[in-house]
């Protein structure tokens, strides 16, 4: 039985019996499950079948006074060690996968994640047989995350567009290249872990693989340390990059930028940036996902009767627009393609809403004239149906 099955399943509870049950106990409540389930008398039952085995599994182990107790100590130790939740049982397991730390073999680049400060910790659990011994300092470590913020012009945020950012992060001490040392002198070896970064408690049946107090996981003793790091080999590094912003980005989007963040450590690749982007109020144009928004003020006359007007374009020439007779004040046109550039290189559209603009003065002509639509049009009254419904309800 492996120790990953140890952690995953609960014996106690396929058994129905509490960890505290006696021998007794355990073997009784096995006999009472064991003919319930038995595949002879549920013949065709692959349900039935396979809880059968789950219980035998689980007598198996019980039943065994030395593997219950390497069961129980696999189980206590990790049910309060990690997450603080039983595996395999009612707390919804571990926060970790199994594989990472059962695997044995560091993914590349997988450095400073989750996963590696496990396998840092746990690198020697259950090495029965071996050496219990797992070396860390040699191990790539991925940089650190960087985060920086931008503020875009409406234009940039919508066509893309390259900026450069002053970045500070964590890096090798450029006094002592990465030593923790003091310029002159060189670490020792550490005489606990021999250089190895890790040290093992024994813990029954178990060998538990933790970081070196002595040296703190690093596998070396610095006698007298650099003034600059403080004998942490790490010093603040301050770069300025050039970083793309692409096309489409909105208000308050974070833009990730893979392998732009800090450097690693031992051949570990780099970080990633992520930039929080702020984007500039247009005088003319909105947004609206992909598509470009605008107010273009008509004319009575032009909604009226019809008429082809100009519309502004973001970074681009006016282009023509029809309007039919009879628009209605805030009705939108769609103008293909002359929206926000999409991550395929597609565009979005421009939605232009017409506003009909009513003049603040009229001269004598024009009053006359309009006095005559109006006496043209008096048998025809916009509001009845509204004042009909008004009064329906």
């Amino acid at each position: 039985m492996s120790t990953k099955d140890y952690l995953e399943k609960d014996y106690y509870a396929v058994l129905g019996v509490p960890k505290t049950a006696t021998a007794e106990e355990i073997k009784k409540a096995y006999r009472k499950l064991a003919r319930q389930y038995h595949p002879d008398t549920n013949k065709g039952d692959a349900t039935k079948e396979t809880k059968f085995k789950e219980i035998s599994e689980a007598y198996d182990v019980l039943s065994d006074s030395k593997r219950r107790k390497e069961y129980d100590e696999a189980r206590t130790l990790f049910g309060s060690g990690v997450g603080g939740q039983r595996p395999g049982g009612g707390g919804g397991g571990f926060p970790f996968d199994f594989g990472d730390l059962f695997g044995g073999t560091a993914q590349p680049g997988s450095g400073g994640g989750a996963g590696d400060r496990l396998g840092d910790l746990f690198g020697g659990l259950f090495n029965r047989g071996g050496s219990t011994r797992t070396s860390t300092t040699s191990r790539p470590r991925r940089g650190q995350d960087v985060e920086s913020e931008v503020t875009l012009t409406f234009t940039e945020a919508a066509e893309g567009t390259t900026v450069s950012l002053r970045l500070t992060s964590s890096a090798a001490c450029g006094a002592c290249t990465g030593t923790g040392a003091r310029a002159g002198t060189t670490p020792r070896v550490c005489p606990t872990c021999e250089g190895t970064g890790a040290a093992s408690r024994n813990l029954g049946n178990f060998a538990f693989s933790e970081p070196c107090r002595d040296c703190k996981g690093r596998g070396l003793i610095v006698d007298d340390p650099c003034p600059v790091c403080e004998g942490s080999g790490r010093a603040k590094s301050t770069r300025t990059i050039q970083a793309r912003i692409p096309a489409g980005v909105a208000d308050g989007q974070r833009v990730k930028l893979k392998g732009k963040g800090g450097p690693g450590e031992n051949g570990g690749p780099a970080g990633d940036l992520y930039i929080l982007a702020h984007v500039k109020p247009h005088a003319v144009f909105g947004r609206s996902g992909d598509n470009l928004t605008i107010t273009v003020p008509v004319t009575f006359t032009e909604a009226a009767l019809g008429a082809e007007i100009k519309v502004p374009t973001l970074k681009g020439m006016p282009v023509t627009l029809r309007i039919p007779a009879g628009t209605p004040n805030s009705r939108t046109f769609r103008v293909r393609g002359r929206g926000v550039t999409r991550k395929d290189g597609t565009k979005g559209d421009l939605l232009a809403t017409v506003e009909v603009v009513v003049p603040n003065t009229l001269d004598d002509k024009s009053r006359e004239l309009l006095t005559e639509f109006s006496t043209a049009n008096a048998g025809e009254d916009p509001r009845a149906e509204l004042i009909q419904r008004a009064r329906s309800e």
